[in-house]
């Protein structure tokens, strides 16, 4: 570059297909993507394996492979008990008298660190992976990765008076108990894990007003009398759990009102840390996240912002899911306007999430033949909702380019592509049918073994699944109770490859529905490459890990028919869902891969790429 460029705009589009964005594009319906092409070029950008949000974005921000920055899937194994756990940050505390500290896991040196040291400001808004938040010149605002205030990815609470209602994903059940009067009652937010046991909780009331389609919760929150109108979200309740005479954790939760009738329903989206005193740093400076919230109002702050799994779970309804994800989109975007008005140097990022969860759980509306939508024929207003998604992409594009100039530099790009979800695929099945696997004696496939591997017979097993992509080894002087020499590590990865690779579903002969499944060396290289599994799996369209897998299930049979509202997916074969890169620059679009994108960044910016950044400029 000839060192014109002053600024550096990036739009992240989580999940945009290319198959999507061309048809919308030849029917005109993407003006400004189309404006940024014609101003310097349009094309697929190559993804990662697995195509999973965190390990894209990683890749993104630090122009290394996964082995690189050691984000491998949300989900990583213990070796040393086999249980699975977050892999994108962990807590720590040293001992009993310090305090406990948030650690982020991805590794690598980000864009916005190196930028940092050249004395170029950054403001990044939502990236994942940056939870506790990153050093930067400037601003930064955690992604994905913030935890709700019960530690996980979201933890939703169903209200209820029914006394035989059971949790689902992610969710906690509470029941309402009928109060003093007509129409009161009484429950509480649970809140954090207490240290001394149980959980942190706060009480409320709440009236239901039959006559005008509301309900009233009062507490000690703020506000103290907070109103929840039929069909629509509540606005924030701000709470604070108290763990002792002078500690409080505070947070924040919106409320539904499921059901006015005779036996009420409210449900409440995972509780949020509050901007205004998280428990630990969401942002940097620490007060930025304060700042932000008294410039544009309360946000939510949870990593996973959209709540899936009550759609999931069939307990909010499309509607209430499509609104809620109205208002994260407004949130976003009142961030990106406040931040692009006072810009005006270095590198400004802003993800937006929703697309991507608009696809998981509306793409069986463009399939009717869709297993999720055996007994129930798709509601045609619902079609067009993934449409509207890529359109109000496109919209957001173009108010970014309003505060583009002849300085500036302006991508619009996706982290990966989309697909259908209609099968999946155990893998723990698959390896018990195969011999490589073993329950213990007595133990069933199905319900019978449980989840988390808690019925494998460790004594006779030699490889295990858990999470969305991979395959591990139970090797000796590793895993708790390996069995397999480390010498035979090599020989047995290959054999696993050459059984699984290129596996067909019976139910649909010739169907393929695992591609090819990589070892370790040839998928990673870097040093975290060892923290990795030992072999990924690279699914055929339509095609994914079963959902009892992922939790180190082992099913009755090897393949199901997906039933869930998740009915679109993306980890597949990366080859078959690369992202979009949209520039208003020409450049390199063949062969362009994440990991271009941080040494384009950078060079654009007049600042060399770190020695570690594998990827090249495409800059022209």
């Amino acid at each position: 570059m000839d060192g014109a460029i002053k600024k550096v705009i990036v739009i992240g589009l989580d999940g945009l297909s290319p198959t999507i964005v061309d048809r919308l594009l030849d029917a005109g319906q993407l003006p400004n993507l189309a404006r940024l092409r014609d101003l310097g070029g349009y094309s697929r950008v190559a993804t990662t394996r697995p195509a999973q949000t965190p390990v894209a974005w990683s890749t993104f921000a630090t122009g290394v492979n996964p082995g690189g920055h050691g984000i491998f899937d949300f989900l990583r194994r213990n070796p040393r008990n086999y249980l699975p756990d977050l892999s994108l940050n962990r807590y720590e505390q040293k001992n009993a008298f310090l305090p406990p500290k948030a650690v982020n896991l991805r590794g690598g040196v980000p864009v916005w660190e190196l930028l940092k040291s050249a004395g170029r400001n950054a403001t990044i808004l939502r990236c994942p992976c940056t939870y506790p938040p990153d050093p930067v010149r400037g601003r930064m605002l955690s992604g994905m990765g913030v935890p709700d205030l019960r530690g996980g990815l979201g933890t939703s609470t169903f209200f209820t008076t029914d006394p035989n209602a059971r949790p689902r994903e992610s969710e906690n059940v509470v029941r309402l108990v009928s109060g003093d009067g007509e129409g009161i009652y009484t429950a509480h937010l649970v809140g954090p894990r207490n240290p001394r046991g149980g959980d942190l909780r706060v009480e409320f009331s709440i009236r239901i007003d039959r006559a005008n389609r509301r309900a009233i919760l009062r507490s000690d929150g703020s506000p103290r009398e907070l109103e929840i109108r039929q069909g629509a979200w509540s606005d924030w309740l701000r709470v604070k759990f108290k763990m002792g005479m002078l500690q409080s954790i505070r947070g924040m939760a919106r409320f539904y009102l499921l059901d006015d009738g005779p036996e009420p329903a409210l449900y409440a989206l995972p509780i949020n840390f509050d901007p205004d005193g998280p428990f630990f740093p969401i942002s940097e400076p620490a007060d930025y996240a304060s700042d932000l919230a008294r410039e544009i109002g309360l946000f939510s702050t949870t990593g996973m912002v959209e709540d899936h799994a009550g759609l999931n779970n069939e307990r909010i309804s499309e509607s209430a899911f499509l609104d809620q994800c109205a208002i994260v989109w407004d949130e976003r975007r009142e961030m990106m306007h406040r931040e692009l008005q006072r810009f005006d140097d270095g590198l400004f990022y802003v993800l937006y999430d929703t697309p991507d969860r608009i696809q998981h759980l509306f793409w069986r509306y463009n399939e009717p033949d869709h297993p999720a939508n055996r007994g129930n024929t798709p509601d045609p207003a619902f079609a067009s909702v993934i449409d509207d998604a890529y359109r109000r992409c496109d919209a957001l594009v173009g108010e970014a380019l309003q505060y583009a100039d002849d300085k500036t530099l302006l991508l619009a790009l996706s982290d990966h592509g989309f697909n259908s979800f209609r099968r999946g695929v155990d893998l723990n099945k698959c390896l018990l049918d195969r011999g490589y696997l073993a329950l213990k004696p007595g133990v069933e496939p199905g319900e019978g073994a449980g989840d988390l591997l808690r019925q494998v017979d460790w004594s006779r097993t030699r490889a295990y699944s858990v999470g969305l992509s991979g395959i591990y080894l139970n090797i000796r002087g590793r895993e708790g109770e390996g069995i397999v020499a480390p010498e035979d590590a090599e020989a047995l990865s290959a054999e696993l490859a050459g059984h699984l690779s290129g596996l067909t579903d019976p139910a649909h002969p010739g169907t393929l529905a695992i591609r090819r499944v990589v070892p370790r060396s040839e998928a990673y290289r870097g040093p975290f490459a060892e923290a990795s599994p030992d072999l990924m799996v690279d699914f055929a369209e339509g095609y994914r890990v079963s959902w009892s897998s992922s939790m180190g299930g082992v099913a009755a049979e090897p393949f199901e028919d997906n039933v869930k509202k998740w009915s679109g997916d993306h980890i597949i074969d990366p080859d078959r869902v690369p992202g979009v890169l949209f520039v208003n620059r020409p450049y390199r679009g063949e062969g362009a891969r994440l990991l271009d994108l941080a040494p384009s960044i950078l060079e654009a910016l007049g600042v060399p790429k770190g020695p570690a950044m594998e990827g090249d400029s495409i800059l022209r």
